[in-house]
């Protein structure tokens, strides 16, 4: 899975992968796994990521095609799981449904309704493809800043 702004949010900001490696203190060749698809970026580091550049996730993932302000994400996995659920509901899905597109099992997919797990961001991903249209901002609670 590649996010599809990942490389060029790093690039319009004028940084190098040294220096996004830096801020996580990590080896740049983590960061190019992750620009290139190779790797894939835990989403608790892309809400790091995300804050402290100011972007919003729906830009990262590619769901829209210009970065939006948002408030920074103070992650909150009981919201998350409640936000979770209500989308699934909303949209007229059961958890087993969901999860098989997910290509994961039902009771696994449940931890992350229940707040027991941090949804990967590869499922992240993949709830794009089952609903739309859908914010990833939103759904980690994120509120948009009005200039």
């Amino acid at each position: 899975m590649i996010l599809e702004n990942l490389r060029a949010s790093r690039e319009d900001l004028d940084l190098k992968q040294k220096d996004i490696a830096e801020f996580f203190h990590l080896h740049y060749s983590t960061i190019s796994g992750w620009e290139t698809g190779k790797d894939t970026i835990p989403i608790e580091r892309l809400i790091q990521y995300a804050n402290e550049f100011s972007l919003s996730l729906d830009y990262l993932f590619g769901i829209i095609s210009k970065n939006e302000k948002y408030s920074p994400i103070h992650l909150d996995l009981l919201e998350l799981a409640n936000n979770l659920t209500e989308l699934r509901l909303q949209n007229k899905r059961t958890q087993d449904y969901v999860a098989k597109k997910l290509n994961t099992s039902q009771s696994a997919y449940s931890h992350y309704e229940t707040a027991s797990n941090i949804i990967p961001t590869s499922f992240v991903y993949g709830l794009t493809k089952i609903y739309k249209p859908f914010s990833i901002d939103e759904l980690f609670g994120r509120k948009k800043i009005v200039s």
